[in-house]
């Protein structure tokens, strides 16, 4: 006979949920900084570990031309209607000689807009492995922790080389290029355009030219990737690798963000180009990016990427938002100079570029400085230039020597 109802034996416990399968995942180790810091109620702690740039007085500025950009669209925009899952193509218009320099319009070269740059990445990623489910990804290490697990999450394999000792602070050129030699046609290489996160250091021109020679004689596919064009050495200069490696390859993608050198990071403009060895197999590209984004995003947003567009073709903004970004350039590049000098045995961060080195601390030095001093940064020893300013710099640097 079967238990009453309400009788104490029967059993009502509920069967396993969806969610009771997952595995609790750790924070990521910029968002445990985070926490960490909101938590620290010292007023004078300092954070080295969020990637935005800050200005002398530790604030995250909207730039002027920024304002002035969205005060027109605001008064000039008629609807907030769908774009298409291509975006705003005056945008990408007007970013593309910025980017890839002057160029002719052979049809072997498209671009759409994304939400941001980690969009480009991950809509490059899933184009990569519907042209080649086999393709093979080799990222440098260490990288930006995010493009492994970008590739990753669409189904693409990652093979690591070696990119960057921290100890001495070296770029290991022959290194990288010796564990190339196990690639495979069809593989795919992520390579940042200058203002490397999280090591500063760049290749140099010869470096670029013989890494655009392999990868055109071994059928690699090079992922350019340039979040921060313009904090380095100039809007030129920190995009020569990646119009070098456009020039002597058939095929490439070129990811881009504007967080950083327009200040949007929360507005998410981005761009995704793709170049193709003939006009066809680009048209082709860009019908399986549109399906591919549609069912990532469906369509982009539109306040940043209008802002770009309107700045970029408006000559006054154009030269301002120029002149703001050599200001925020000339920053880092004085922070790094006096950092460098306020603690000699660090000497390599002046020629280093960017927001972002990578210094040679161990955990426990990393561990020191925030229990001891308040001072917040990546466990790796990754810090951002710009969360310096000359009020705490002196404090870092007196730090670091207490450590070291």
């Amino acid at each position: 006979m079967s238990p009453a109802i309400g009788s104490d034996s029967l059993d009502i416990r509920p069967a396993p949920g969806l969610m009771d399968t997952l595995a609790e995942q750790p924070l990521d180790p910029m968002l445990m900084v985070l926490h960490l810091l909101r938590n620290d109620p010292r007023p004078n702690k300092i954070d080295l570990g969020i990637g935005v740039y800050r200005d002398d007085t530790g604030h995250t500025p909207i730039l002027a031309s920024v304002k002035a950009a969205e005060r027109h669209l605001i008064e000039t925009q008629t609807s907030k209607d769908y774009l298409s899952p291509e975006g705003d193509a005056g945008f990408v218009a007007a970013l593309a000689p910025i980017v890839l320099g002057p160029s002719t319009d052979d049809g072997t070269m498209w671009g759409m807009q994304t939400p941001g740059g980690t969009g480009a990445l991950r809509l490059a990623a899933a184009l990569l492995h519907r042209t080649n489910p086999d393709c093979r990804v080799w990222i440098g290490t260490p990288g930006y922790v995010n493009h492994a697990m970008l590739m990753q999450a669409a189904g693409l394999a990652v093979i690591e080389h070696p990119f960057f000792d921290k100890p001495t602070q070296t770029l290991l050129f022959d290194a990288m290029m010796s564990a190339l030699n196990e690639v495979r046609r069809g593989d795919a290489i992520v390579l940042q355009s200058g203002c490397h996160n999280p090591t500063g250091v760049e290749f140099s021109h010869d470096q670029w030219r013989a890494l655009a020679a392999f990868l055109n004689e071994r059928g690699v596919v090079p992922v350019l990737d340039m979040a921060y064009q313009g904090l380095g050495q100039g809007l030129d200069e920190d995009a020569w690798g990646l119009r070098h490696v456009l020039a002597h390859v058939p095929e490439a993608l070129v990811c881009v963000s504007g967080s950083k050198n327009f200040g949007l990071y929360r507005d998410r403009a981005g761009a995704l180009w793709v170049q193709g060895s003939n006009p066809t197999s680009v048209r082709r590209a860009r019908t399986n990016l549109n399906l591919m984004a549609r069912t990532l995003w469906s369509m982009p947003p539109d306040h940043g990427t209008a802002v770009v567009r309107i700045i970029l073709t408006t000559p006054q903004l154009d030269a301002q938002w120029r002149s703001e970004l050599d200001v925020m350039r000339d920053r880092l590049t004085g922070l790094r100079h006096d950092l460098a000098t306020a603690v000699p045995e660090f000497e390599t961060v002046k020629r280093q570029s960017g927001m972002f080195s990578l210094l040679p601390l161990d955990r426990d030095q990393v561990t020191r400085l925030r229990i001891e001093h308040g001072i917040y940064m990546v466990e790796s020893g990754r810090i951002n230039i710009a969360g310096l300013n000359q009020g705490n710099l002196p404090v870092f640097a007196s730090a670091l020597r207490s450590v070291l």
